[in-house]
């Protein structure tokens, strides 16, 4: 079964979007400040926070794991789920509408671009973070997010990933044919 959250926005980490963006509190100047803020204030309603997941057993086979949906050889994924005996699979996304405004200040205001993208990175992992902290709320024990593309796991796992979770039809999330996924501001994650 395929279950899919809507969320409130999670707190902002103000620390974090200006480390996205490459700076941090003490080094902001005050015109940089007030640009950052006029963008905070830009985005705060526009956002939304969907997750969809699902719940996969862990089998083990000679040459690596088989979830079902997908198989991977990958020794980085075995050694990361080593004693689990099941998987969550999820995605999420904070919609289209921070890819509109970083595509329409990104001629316009450059700077404004740069604190949109900033912003977007903050707002998608501290979903990522407030559904994880949800299921550690019903008692799982989670292992680091996992991710394709990262270490010897394929990116073309985001296809089984897709597949299995129906992201277009759930929570508005699309892969291209370079397994880009739009909107842009999205994880997929073990």
């Amino acid at each position: 079964m395929i279950y899919t959250e809507v969320y409130t926005a999670p707190e902002w980490n103000e620390r974090e979007c200006l480390r996205y963006a490459g700076t941090t509190p003490q080094a902001v100047s005050a015109e940089e400040r007030s640009l950052f803020e006029a963008c905070l204030k830009e985005v705060e309603k526009k956002l939304t926070y969907k997750v969809c997941w699902g719940r996969f057993p862990v089998r083990r086979t000679e040459d690596g794991l088989d979830f079902g949906f997908f198989r991977t050889e990958s020794k980085a994924l075995m050694k990361n789920l080593e004693g689990c005996e099941e998987i969550i699979v999820f995605a999420a996304t904070i919609g289209l509408e921070i890819d509109r405004l970083i595509r329409r200040y990104s001629s316009l205001s450059p700077a404004k671009a740069l604190f949109f993208q900033a912003i977007g990175a903050e707002r998608i992992e501290s979903l990522c973070d407030a559904f994880c902290d949800d299921l550690k709320g019903k008692g799982l024990q989670l292992r680091p997010r996992f991710s394709p593309g990262y270490g010897d796991l394929p990116l073309e796992m985001q296809k089984d990933l897709f597949r299995v979770l129906d992201c277009p039809r759930k929570i508005g999330l699309s892969l291209n044919e370079s397994l880009l996924m739009s909107p842009s501001k999205s994880v997929t994650a073990i």
